[in-house]
């Protein structure tokens, strides 16, 4: 056998193993690049090529869907568009843009000079990529900036006589300080401190109620914490007097729907602001459950809310986002809202995620007991993280910390 016969013997018997691979972030894509060699000048080309985006615009005109999807075509990306846009039959389309990072930053220099309004989305689409390349790394409060770098686990403290979960366990000011205490000691980054019981059903506290609730906790854990207090209330004067005493940040269930007065006494105070979704009190929420684009209503609800607070002088750099997991969803938009938390994230603010105990957990496990769903929180704790979420809200702190960093260091190290 010759030397050439050979080398085709040894090429027809070899195996390629071929694997496809999960480049989840820019970073990602960089250490793999790194790991076979690539010159560092070669990296800073190829990064883009490896970014495939699909942005969704809904409600577009059918002529500026045409112009989207013929610049998309230029580029070597794509743009999908409702049958019937080309031919201008259909008055609007929601178009589904198709192809990478720096396909897409081009797309918004060549709609600057275009008609129907594209030199405004091409603006918006310009931010949202820098977004998405760069989320915010720090919380604002009233007496420090929370570092966002690894994720922050709030430790819930319930002093209700009804909350789902924990609902008179720490009912006195002697019980409520030795669990924020013991809270502090498992790792909690903040405590949210909750005076009227936000469960499906639970009937309104008055102000007055609340406040004598909440009030004497803070002011007893003000000096004996290290770590940031947050007031979860919607209430205005509730939230003025805690701040007052000492919280740092206040925790609103209704996205600043429920009192408009709260949103200046949030800015008075420079204090950090968590900004929910909800339908309704959580007396009526659950009724009110069905949708017809949910992640669209719940992303818009939540930066309305956003542009309300800063309409009011509180900072981009105050604000979350949380989007209300078990508030006016039910079983199926949880689930959607957790699956779909990356796109949420894409907003340009820090994201806040409360799932612990909660009962679409129950439903899915069977666990009709609050307290029995632990690894349940524990799987939606980690897909939290894993999907860009920087805080997670919990009742169970030690657990929970280390399922979040551990999530984190799989995907940053």
């Amino acid at each position: 056998m010759t030397k050439q016969q050979d080398l085709r013997a040894t090429e027809r018997g070899h195996e390629f193993h071929i694997r496809a691979l999960s480049l989840t972030s820019p970073a990602a894509a960089q250490k793999e690049l790194e790991r076979i060699g690539v010159d560092p000048a070669g990296i800073v080309q190829m990064l883009p090529k490896l970014e495939q985006h699909a942005l969704l615009i809904p409600q577009v005109r059918a002529a500026a869907a045409n112009i989207l999807k013929q610049e998309m075509l230029s580029l070597g990306g794509d743009a999908a568009v409702a049958r019937g846009t080309v031919a201008c039959s259909v008055v609007s389309t929601d178009v589904l843009l198709i192809g990478t990072r720096k396909q897409l930053l081009a797309l918004c220099n060549k709609l600057t000079g275009q008609p129907f309004g594209l030199k405004n989305l091409a603006s918006s689409l310009g931010l949202f990529l820098q977004n998405m390349q760069r989320p915010p790394t720090t919380w604002q409060t009233s007496r420090r900036q929370l570092s966002l770098e690894r994720p922050l686990i709030m430790g819930i403290l319930n002093v209700t006589p009804d909350s789902f979960s924990d609902g008179g366990r720490y009912a006195t000011v002697e019980q409520a300080v030795e669990q924020a205490l013991q809270l502090e000691a498992e790792g909690a980054d903040l405590l949210d401190i909750g005076g009227e019981s936000t469960r499906p059903g639970a009937p309104a506290v008055s102000a007055e109620e609340e406040r004598a609730r909440v009030l004497p906790v803070v002011e007893a854990l003000v000096s004996r914490l290290t770590i940031p207090i947050s007031v979860d209330t919607w209430k205005s004067s509730v939230a003025a007097a805690c701040l007052a005493a000492g919280a740092e940040i206040i925790n609103d269930i209704s996205g600043l729907h429920f009192d408009p007065a709260l949103a200046e006494v949030v800015a008075r105070h420079q204090a950090g602001l968590v900004l929910m979704h909800t339908r309704g009190t959580p007396r009526q929420m659950q009724q009110d459950t069905a949708y017809t684009d949910r992640w669209g209503e719940v992303s818009a609800s939540l930066l309305q809310s956003a542009e309300t607070a800063r309409s009011a002088g509180i900072t981009h750099e105050q604000i979350i986002l949380d989007p209300g997991i078990g508030f006016a969803k039910d079983l199926s938009g949880n689930l959607e809202l957790l699956r779909r938390l990356p796109e949420l994230c894409c907003l340009g603010y820090p994201l806040l995620v409360g799932t612990s105990r909660k009962s679409f957990i129950g439903k899915i496990l069977q666990r009709e007991t609050a307290a029995d769903r632990l690894f349940g929180t524990a799987a939606t704790v980690a897909h939290a993280v894993t999907s860009g979420a920087r805080i997670a809200r919990v009742h169970d702190v030690q657990a929970m910390k280390d399922v979040a960093l551990m999530a984190h260091a799989i995907n940053t190290r």
